[in-house]
């Protein structure tokens, strides 16, 4: 089982330790980030990004390639709302089915849920 955090979730666990030590518990670290959600949850201040810098050094990035943004932009244009749903979204989508599903952990329930319904793998979306 595999659990992939988007930008809402990286700024949300670290005022979460329960959440975390669950994950650890139940053997689901570490969580895995794209990339690109970086640009998202950091501001580049490292005062401000300290907590969510902290957090990444137990996680695991991964690169988005062009084989993962191409199937996150068809995920996005197969919801209908693509001019709604951000591409950073659909990317973190794009990796749980890449990585053959899990948990996508997020703050953006209802459009991480759309891209999910559409994955080829079977993704769970929790709310932080």
């Amino acid at each position: 089982m595999n659990v992939v955090f988007d930008a809402g979730a990286l700024r949300a666990f670290p005022a979460q330790p329960a959440r975390l030590q669950e994950l650890l518990r139940r053997g689901l670290w570490p969580a895995q980030v794209p990339s690109v959600v970086l640009t998202e949850a950091l501001t580049g201040d490292h005062r401000r990004d300290f907590p969510v810098d902290r957090l990444l050094r137990a996680c695991q990035v991964r690169s988005v390639d062009e084989v993962l943004a191409r199937r996150a932009a068809r995920l996005r244009t197969a919801t209908g709302r693509a001019g709604a749903i951000s591409a950073v979204d659909a990317v973190v989508v794009a990796l749980a089915e890449a990585l053959g599903g899990g948990w996508v952990f997020t703050s953006d329930p209802r459009d991480l849920r759309a891209l999910a319904d559409l994955a080829a793998s079977p993704i769970t979306v929790v709310a932080v």
